[in-house]
């Protein structure tokens, strides 16, 4: 049985002083969970603090990119080796709003995984289609390629510390969600793609989320699913009350 992961991606909300008081209250109330992974992703700006807070708890600490040279002349960027210096255990990879506000390609979202595992993170690699690419019937095509191109390269040691997101862009912060049964297709199919590369095996072992305007109203339902293992939170990981919520579905 797949463990469920429920990660918290807070984007560019929270100054310092905000995320090391929200971080306190997420480890006081869910700081002990055993039976379910727990991340948090802040801004780069309060990674150490957050760290700092949540290193006595079961709480994993994320970023939300990074870049897939180690080190060099890259002014404003910061590596999987500095992510992995100060206690990141996730990074998250592919978000759309990366890949259609800074032009990230599949190639290069690749090159971010790879960088990922040397250094010892687990990205949370995210794929999803737009709402023009669903209904021009796109969907799976558009994320087989994805998956195809994402994980190149990758040994069999290295995709299992990968987690796969499913976020269809249409259900992004637009309140829309994917129903259940729509969200377990699409999840079915990312198994089926990644047994037919890594072994039919290896997929039953990695956890596929589904983000997309997640709340404390369809949790439940979403998780209920057979291939659903967990959520990418959004904007309701802001709000401890939903975020707990969530988490506790």
């Amino acid at each position: 049985m797949i463990k469920p992961v429920i990660a918290a991606n807070w984007k560019m909300h929270k100054t310092v002083r905000e995320a090391v008081a929200f971080a306190a209250v997420i480890k006081e109330k869910l700081g002990n969970l055993g039976d379910r992974s727990v991340v948090i992703a802040p801004p780069f700006t309060a990674l150490s603090q957050v760290a700092e807070i949540i290193k006595d708890s079961m709480i994993d600490l994320a970023a939300q990119n990074v870049h897939d040279k180690a080190e060099g002349p890259y002014t404003g960027e910061i590596s999987g080796k500095m992510l992995a210096d100060i206690g990141c255990n996730y990074v998250i990879v592919g978000h759309s709003e990366r890949r259609i506000l800074f032009g990230e390609t599949d190639g290069f979202i690749n090159s971010k995984i790879l960088s990922c595992v040397q250094f010892g993170l687990k990205p949370i690699f995210c794929v999803g289609e737009t709402l023009p690419e669903r209904k021009a019937e796109k969907t799976f095509i558009v994320i087989e390629r994805q998956i195809k191109e994402g994980l190149k390269n990758l040994s069999d040691g290295d995709i299992r510390s990968v987690v796969c997101a499913y976020e269809p862009v249409w259900a992004i912060g637009t309140g829309q969600t994917a129903a259940p049964q729509q969200a377990q297709e699409v999840h079915a199919f990312i198994r089926g793609v990644m047994g037919k590369i890594f072994g039919r095996k290896i997929p039953n072992t990695i956890p596929i989320l589904y983000g997309g305007s997640v709340n404390h109203h369809n949790i439940r339902s979403l998780m209920a699913q057979p291939d659903v293992n967990g959520a990418l939170v959004g904007g309701a990981s802001l709000d401890i009350e939903n975020f707990t919520k969530v988490v506790q579905f």
